[in-house]
């Protein structure tokens, strides 16, 4: 076949699993490095003297479970947003991938917000924004590509579960933001 002749063709199969395969190689390790810079950027869990002194409630998972959820959910989200990427010529398509980025830049603000300032308060309502666009999101992505929206729906869960463990520590914990002074140095390497 010529390349006059391959022009006016549609992509074979593998041709579409490799140029998703690209967008995949470049966005779900992005995310990833997004995520933990985020996580980075303060103290949290056991290494936050105030996140330690606060009640927790009683389904409060133990420490090790958030940093192995959340990498799962961030690769999971990854593909889906990759999914979305890579369907051009969709429909709704730059909405979608909008809506991913702003529900993802206040995901990115709620681990500094919660750990760093002790907001604990203010970092429920994002966690409930987060979730509402999470959603919207999701029925956006669910227009494009099924795939996605299902790819989508742990993190929905996770965050239903987050805004919970948010909301309990928020009742049990009045004045947390003053429970012990906050530590202004990045963990950042």
């Amino acid at each position: 076949m010529t390349k006059e002749e391959r022009v006016g063709t549609i992509a074979s199969k593998g041709q579409l699993r490799m140029s998703f395969l690209r967008w995949a190689v470049v966005i779900v390790p992005l995310i990833l490095l997004l995520g933990f810079a985020s996580g980075r950027t303060v103290p949290s869990g056991s290494e936050n003297g105030w996140y330690v002194a606060l009640t927790k409630p009683e389904l409060n998972p133990p420490g090790w479970v958030f940093p192995v959820v959340w990498t799962a959910l961030y690769i999971l989200i990854g593909l889906a947003l990759a999914m979305i990427v890579h369907a051009r010529g969709a429909k709704g398509r730059g909405v979608a991938i909008g809506l991913f980025a702003a529900q993802f830049l206040l995901n990115l603000s709620w681990t500094p917000l919660f750990f760093g300032a002790h907001k604990v308060g203010p970092a429920l309502f994002v966690i409930i924004a987060i979730l509402i666009l999470s959603i919207v999101t999701t029925v956006a992505f669910s227009r494009i590509r099924k795939g996605a929206a299902w790819l989508m729906l742990p993190y929905l869960v996770w965050l239903s579960f987050a805004g919970v463990l948010n909301w309990r520590i928020n009742q049990l914990n009045p004045g947390a933001e003053r429970l012990v002074p906050g530590a202004q140095t990045s963990q950042m390497l």
